[in-house]
C-alpha cells in the first residue's frame, strides 16, 4: 500500500469511524508527513507497511533534536495510532512504534484568570468601536460558559436558548451539549445581535453563524486569538492568556465555589471525569476549606 493511500484511507477512518473533528484528523495526519518528509530526507523509499521498528526509533531519535518533548509525545501517539488502523485493515501484523517510549512531560496546566482580571480585560473594550460590541460578547460568552474556541466559532444563533439560559454545543466529534448561560452573556450577545450583527450584509452560509468578522463571514479561530492577543498587550495584566485560559478559569472558579466535578465534566464536555481532574488547577485554600468543613476529625 503506498503512502497517498494509506493517508487518505486513514483519513477516511478518522472521520467516519471514529467521528473526530478536523483539527484532531488534521493532526494526525501531519505526524505521518513527519515521518515520510525523514523518510525521504534518508532517501529510503519504503510503502508504509514495510517501516520497521528500527527505523521507527531512528525517526524518533531524529526528531527528539528538533522538537519540544510535549510535541514529539503527540508525533508518537499519532503514529502509533496510524499503525494500529493499519493493523485494523490486516494489512501489517506488529505495530513499529509498540515498543517506543512517550517521553515524560509532567503537567502543564495553563494559568487562570482571577475574576478581577477577566473583569479588567472586559472593561477595556471598546462598546463605540466597530468590533467592541461583538468583542465583548465573545469574552464573556467565552469566561461565562468554557467553550472551546472551535464551538464558539461553530455557535449559531438557533443554538441559543435564553429563555432556558442554556446554549446548545457542538463539541469534539460533535457531540452536542447543553451549557447554561449567564445573564451577564445573554445580555452582551443579544446587544450584539441587535445593534451590529442585524444591519451586517451577511455571506451564504454564514446567515446562521453568531460570531462574524467585518466582511460578514464566519469568524475564524485565528481572528479569537488575535482578538485577545490585542486585549493582552492592552492591559498591564502580566499573564499571557488564550481562549483556552478562559476555559481554564470557568472550571476553576466554578470549583473554588463549590461545584461538583461531574457537574463541570458535562459543561465541559469531557467524555472522562479523569480527563477534568487533570484539567482544573484547585487552589490549596479551596481544598484546606473543604477538608476543614467535611472531615470528621476536624470537629472538636
Amino acid at each position: 500500500m503506498k503512502w497517498e493511500k494509506s493517508i487518505s484511507d486513514f483519513k477516511n477512518y478518522l472521520k467516519i469511524e471514529r467521528n473526530l473533528s478536523l483539527n484532531t484528523i488534521e493532526s494526525y495526519l501531519f505526524d505521518v508527513k513527519k515521518l515520510i518528509i525523514f523518510l525521504k530526507s534518508s532517501k529510503i523509499k519504503i510503502n508504509p507497511d514495510q517501516l520497521t521498528e528500527t527505523l521507527g526509533k531512528e525517526f524518533i531519535y531524529d526528531i527528539s533534536k528538533k522538537i519540544k518533548p510535549t510535541t514529539q509525545a503527540r508525533v508518537i501517539s499519532g503514529l502509533k495510532r496510524f499503525y494500529e488502523y493499519l493493523i485494523l485493515e490486516n494489512i501489517i501484523e506488529t505495530n513499529p512504534f509498540s515498543n517506543i517510549e512517550t517521553p515524560k512531560t509532567g503537567t502543564n496546566l495553563p494559568s487562570t484568570l482571577t475574576i478581577e482580571e477577566i473583569d479588567k480585560i472586559i472593561s477595556i473594550i471598546k462598546l463605540t468601536s466597530k468590533t467592541g460590541k461583538r468583542n465583548i460578547a465573545i469574552v464573556e460568552l467565552l469566561y461565562s460558559c468554557g467553550l472551546r474556541v472551535s464551538e464558539l466559532i461553530n455557535l449559531k444563533i438557533s443554538d441559543l436558548f435564553f429563555s432556558e439560559s442554556l446554549i446548545k454545543v457542538s463539541g469534539k466529534g460533535n457531540k452536542e451539549r447543553f451549557v447554561p448561560i449567564s445573564t451577564q452573556a445573554q445580555f452582551y450577545i443579544t446587544t450584539y445581535i441587535n445593534d451590529i450583527r442585524c444591519f451586517m450584509k451577511i455571506k451564504k452560509k454564514s446567515e446562521d453563524t453568531l460570531f462574524l468578522n467585518e466582511r460578514g463571514s464566519s469568524i475564524s479561530r485565528v481572528m479569537i486569538f488575535l482578538i485577545l492577543k490585542k486585549l493582552g498587550e492592552n492591559t498591564n495584566i502580566n499573564k499571557k492568556f488564550s481562549p483556552h485560559t478562559f476555559r481554564h478559569s470557568f472550571a476553576t472558579h466554578l470549583i473554588e465555589n463549590g461545584a461538583d466535578l461531574i457537574t463541570i465534566q458535562n459543561m465541559l464536555g469531557h467524555e472522562n471525569i479523569t480527563t477534568t481532574e487533570r484539567y482544573l488547577h484547585v487552589s490549596k485554600k479551596h481544598l484546606i476549606d473543604s477538608m476543614m468543613k467535611f472531615h470528621p476529625r476536624t470537629k472538636m
